[in-house]
């Protein structure tokens, strides 16, 4: 864990995090004017998109997909296809529990225990009525991370929805050797949602290697990953509210 000194985390955080909303609101409104967000909506959220399965299959088609034993994905809508996908070919599956709120912050999906079709053990209750809890140390090393996205551009840079989970997720499984500099991250989105600005970016925000589109798979250049949990970026809240954090500053 690392913590960080120098200019104020506050006044630097708001700084980015009034940037990022500013791209997140472009892009959302960019989705719903070009008729390509699908139910529930692009506004506050990973947006759905049309071609979803699509930026699934050919994620598939790629060799660090057909490599991957082990995949942790968001439990967004868009990345359903993938989770389903993920288990239909016999990948175990992480997915993490909402806002990390409970003592075992993740739930392990096997595909070999499963009595329903994999689409439905995909989704968010699928996944907690079939899968099991588990705690950090209880998992396997993970090969393959899928994350959801609001904008990302061709460098690797993303920006998520806002809630900063998929940072906290990602330093959490850093923290316990759970991923490396060898685990693939990927991310699917619609054209329109891969941009060529320069996006703001922090300490604790990761980048992603592979940019998946229904039409292509961009390939960005590997960038330097946060070492684990950044514990001067925490906020009171995130330690109130998230039990594994509260366990690992003990």
């Amino acid at each position: 864990m690392r913590a960080r000194a120098g200019r104020s985390h506050e006044a630097a955080t708001t700084e980015v995090e009034q940037a990022k909303q500013a791209v997140r609101e472009r892009v959302w409104r960019l989705l719903e004017d070009r008729g390509v967000a699908r139910f529930p909506g692009a506004w506050g959220r990973i947006p759905n998109f049309q071609g979803a399965e699509e930026a699934a299959q050919r994620l598939a088609s790629t060799e660090e997909w057909r490599r991957a034993r082990v995949v942790k994905a968001n439990p967004d809508r868009p990345q359903l296809p993938v989770r389903a996908r993920a288990l239909a070919e016999g990948k175990l599956l992480y997915m993490a529990v909402p806002r990390l709120a409970k003592p075992e912050p993740f739930v392990c999906v096997d595909p070999a225990r499963l009595p329903s079709r994999p689409r439905e053990a995909a989704s968010i209750r699928g996944a907690f009525r079939y899968g099991r809890p588990v705690g950090l140390t209880e998992m396997l090393h993970v090969d393959l991370v899928v994350c959801g996205s609001v904008a990302v551009n061709r460098q690797g840079a993303r920006v998520g929805k806002g809630g900063g989970y998929s940072d906290l997720e990602f330093g959490l499984l850093r923290e316990f050797g759970l991923v490396d500099d060898d685990t693939v991250i990927a991310t699917t989105v619609h054209p329109l949602q891969v941009l060529e600005d320069d996006l703001p970016e922090t300490e604790h925000d990761f980048r992603v290697d592979l940019i998946v589109t229904p039409e292509e798979v961009l390939r960005a250049p590997r960038a330097p990953r946060p070492p684990g949990i950044l514990v001067g970026h925490l906020t009171a809240r995130q330690l109130e509210a998230i039990p594994v954090l509260r366990d690992l500053l003990r």
